[in-house]
């Protein structure tokens, strides 16, 4: 690569990096807008819109991926990014600023992620998510949907009603702005997001970095960097409601929707490799899981964060160790068994026990 291929390259990842920082803020400005407008409160609003938004590039991975009988890429896109979404994204974002969880996103919206990612693996336990089990998937989405905004439009006129105001409906130009407002920050942000890992594609190959550590490190965050720089400018910009329900949403949709559009137009369903039902689904069970204690306590602190990003740094390694076949992965395994999961069990144990003694005794 010459001097000029080089500095095209860091153009790209320099104009990608501004194109995430301008969409995410045009994003979440644009989100908060739309709930007031609406009449929706901004949780729904970060669980709905912003995270389908979000994880619409997972959406068109997986039908692509399916339609091309490419069914690892299909089940492992959609794996890879709820881990990311749990480690990376809800990591960096408490670790740039400590995030509030609303009580509904404790007693509904978490509990949900937990019971669709459990389902998704008990469908998958005959190695194939059928056309069926697809149709059933947006089923739920769109029960999901239909009840998360009406309770949105609850929550929100509550204080209205309660203090005699007036319910307006909010003018149709007013919608339209905000939605394209929407519109333009999602562009931005896959633009981003692409020409950012397209750069550093280019330089990692010029390091002599393999293609396929490429593909499962860069290419991997590069795809959930839409979801931290929507979370980070949130937090940073005070919708602690939006950061929080973006990435539990986007989990939600990767799960009911992506998979069950992928299942549901494909004649013969996906396909499911053993590796993934053996290791990757329960590794995504296990980081949702994680999120209980900080969750139960309703703040996710930078201490917290700090643990998800070393784990999410200790996944990528072991991934990559897992696909070039490297005589450490056993060794790698064992102390992560051995020791970091003990460790962690202990820490939610200790968390979460005095704030069940608390509420149980009241």
């Amino acid at each position: 690569m010459s001097m000029l291929d080089v500095l095209v390259s860091s153009s790209l990842i320099l104009i990608g990096f501004l194109g995430l920082v301008g969409g995410g803020e045009i994003l979440v400005r644009a989100a908060a807008a739309l709930a007031a407008a609406m009449r929706i409160s901004p949780l729904v609003v970060g669980l709905t819109v912003v995270a389908f938004g979000t994880s619409a590039p997972e959406l068109a991975v997986t039908v692509q991926s399916v339609w091309a009988d490419a069914a690892d890429l299909a089940v492992g896109n959609v794996v890879g990014s709820n881990i990311a979404n749990i480690l990376l994204v809800l990591g960096v974002a408490a670790l740039v600023s400590p995030l509030v969880v609303h009580e509904r996103v404790r007693r509904i919206d978490l509990p949900l992620v937990i019971l669709a990612s459990a389902g998704v693996w008990l469908l998958a336990l005959d190695r194939r998510i059928g056309h069926w089990d697809g149709l059933l998937l947006c089923l739920l989405l769109f029960g999901y949907l239909v009840w998360s905004v009406r309770q949105g439009r609850r929550e929100a006129l509550e204080p209205l009603v309660s203090a005699g105001g007036a319910l307006d409906p909010p003018g149709a130009m007013v919608l339209l702005r905000e939605l394209a407002r929407l519109l333009v920050g999602l562009v931005l942000l896959a633009m981003g997001g692409r020409l950012l890992v397209m750069g550093a594609v280019d330089i990692a190959r010029v390091l002599g970095v393999g293609e396929l550590v490429v593909g499962l490190t860069l290419v991997a965050v590069g795809t959930s960097l839409p979801e931290v720089v929507t979370s980070v400018i949130a937090g940073l910009r005070g919708h602690r409601d939006i950061a929080v329900g973006n990435l539990i949403g986007s989990n939600l949709f990767n799960l009911l929707a992506v998979l069950g559009i992928g299942a549901a137009t494909s004649p013969s369903g996906i396909p499911v490799l053993r590796a993934v039902l053996k290791l990757d689904l329960p590794i995504m069970i296990l980081t949702t899981l994680a999120c209980i204690p900080a969750f139960v306590a309703g703040r996710v602190g930078r201490r917290t964060g700090a643990v998800f990003l070393a784990y999410f740094i200790c996944y990528l390694i072991y991934v990559v160790l897992r696909a070039t076949q490297s005589p450490f992965r056993q060794t790698f395994e064992m102390g992560m068994l051995g020791v970091a999961f003990p460790l962690t069990l202990i820490a939610m144990t200790v968390a979460v026990y005095p704030l069940l003694r608390r509420r149980f005794s009241d």
